[in-house]
């Protein structure tokens, strides 16, 4: 890479791959990319000096990155193959290379901490950044932007970098971690893997590539074969009694958690986690686990207060509205367990409040794959509204749409569209609302927000 002095980036707006653009761009290079949407992190990092576009256009590349010779070519898998900007660079002879394969090159010589899983990965991941940065130091590309960072790339000192390992499109076979944490192993992606067995198998090949002489990090209950020797093995759990778990887990205002944290060595007391829910507190205790096996937890006071401080991730569990009269949420979660593990999380800080769920299911060949496991999750809610299937990279399948997962369900629900999303919230009686999803429901947040706050006359 060093013989590239231009970046370009297929896909730009990605949140794995804003996060590299914005590393290249802090270290000198010249970086300009396409993507499809203009959005608020796009906008961002125009105003940080990188050229973007929005229109598949060969003629809108800048000059300056049209030379195969002093520019290197990032895409993601996400960009179909007959993409006429993709298509120039091959053919002219560039050099062409996936977001996963640049991240392992960036990795290397690293002392990597990489977290792994169908969900709770970037959550935990944002959790070891910013515990490792208040107790030791260190860098991190992550799946989200941090709350605590306001970016998705953390720049410190020193050699430990943790990074989220996706599974989409196997890209964490790319990575060699010195140490890594597994959350989860559901079936998902199918329209990539087809079975979970092979989702299984990928984790498995994942699992060969952690270093010599490193470890696993597993929650409690994943069975999967690993076969390499001297490789260290650890559990974790919410609170059943495991090498790393949370003891003593009292229930305070908001929500909140305070709880002992247990490690092999040690008991750290009287932790307060500055985000609420169950599930965070499970997360926490993986993000802890990873920091104390790569040697970062030698403070307990510092551990103390970066849990505390912990502000979370944008669409992780945000909290938008938090009054007597009403709560609002919106949370990432596209995968049934996703939607289990917040929906209980949920019931669990306001078990007297009704709970009604928005939901926008993303992919068509997922919403075929998991409609019943959707229905059984979103049942646990009081009254749910779905809006149409977000198709991302998918072209439409016949006879899937949101209804697959409506007729299913055993509690009060409708199908709206995005234009009746505000006239719906004005109507509902609730005492809490989250709103779910992975593909353009977030824009929504803020004018919900406003809704609602006009609605119960909430001052700014």
């Amino acid at each position: 890479m060093k013989n590239f002095s231009h970046i370009y980036f297929v896909g730009i707006g990605g949140i794995g791959m804003s996060a590299i653009a914005r590393y290249f761009r802090h270290e000198g290079k010249a970086v300009a990319g396409y993507d499809r949407t203009c959005t608020p992190l796009t906008r961002e990092l125009e105003q940080e000096g990188i050229d973007i576009h929005y229109q598949e256009d060969v003629a809108l590349i800048p000059e300056a990155f049209t030379d195969s010779r002093h520019t290197l070519v990032v895409y993601t898998p996400a960009v179909p193959d007959h993409h006429r900007e993709l298509i120039f660079f091959r053919e002219g002879g560039f050099r062409l290379v996936k977001r996963s394969q640049i991240l392992g090159m960036l990795s290397r010589g690293k002392t990597l901490m990489a977290v792994a899983g169908t969900h709770g990965k970037t959550t935990v991941t944002t959790m070891v950044a910013w515990f490792n940065h208040r107790v030791s130091d260190g860098s991190a590309f992550l799946g989200g932007i941090s709350k605590n960072f306001h970016s998705n790339l953390v720049l410190g000192q020193g050699d430990r970098l943790a990074v989220e390992a996706d599974e989409f499109d196997r890209s964490f076979l790319q990575l060699e971690p010195s140490s890594a944490v597994i959350t989860a192993i559901d079936a998902d992606h199918l329209d990539i893997y087809g079975t979970h067995e092979a989702v299984r198998e990928a984790f498995s090949e994942f699992v060969a590539r952690i270093r010599p002489g490193g470890a696993l990090i597993l929650k409690n209950g994943i069975e999967l074969p690993v076969h390499q020797k001297h490789l260290r093995q650890y559990r974790y759990s919410y609170d059943t009694p495991s090498d790393f778990y949370a003891a003593n887990i009292r229930r305070i205002e908001g929500g909140y958690s305070l709880f002992d944290l247990v490690c092999p060595d040690r008991t750290i007391k009287d932790c307060r986690l500055g985000v609420p829910g169950w599930i965070n507190v499970e997360n926490a205790v993986a993000a802890t686990a990873l920091l104390w096996y790569t040697g970062g937890l030698d403070n307990d006071n510092k551990l103390r207060e970066a849990i505390a401080t912990f502000e979370g991730v944008k669409r992780r569990f945000e909290i938008y509205i938090h009054t007597p009269q009403i709560v609002y949420m919106d949370d990432y979660a596209h995968h049934p367990e996703e939607l289990r593990a917040a929906i209980t999380s949920l019931r669990e800080m306001f078990p007297e409040r009704k709970l009604t769920v928005i939901f926008q299911p993303h992919l068509f060949s997922r919403t075929r794959d998991f409609a019943p496991e959707f229905a059984e999750a979103l049942s646990l809610a009081d009254q749910a509204a779905l809006l149409p299937v977000y198709p991302a990279r998918e072209l439409p399948i016949e006879g899937v749409d949101s209804e697959l997962i409506l007729r299913q369900l055993t509690i009060p629900h409708r199908l709206i569209r995005k234009e009746e999303i505000l006239s719906f919230v004005n109507r509902i009686d609730t005492g809490v609302l989250v709103t779910f999803g992975a593909g353009d429901i977030d824009r929504y947040c803020l004018p919900i927000a406003e809704t609602l706050g006009e609605k119960f006359r909430i001052e700014p």
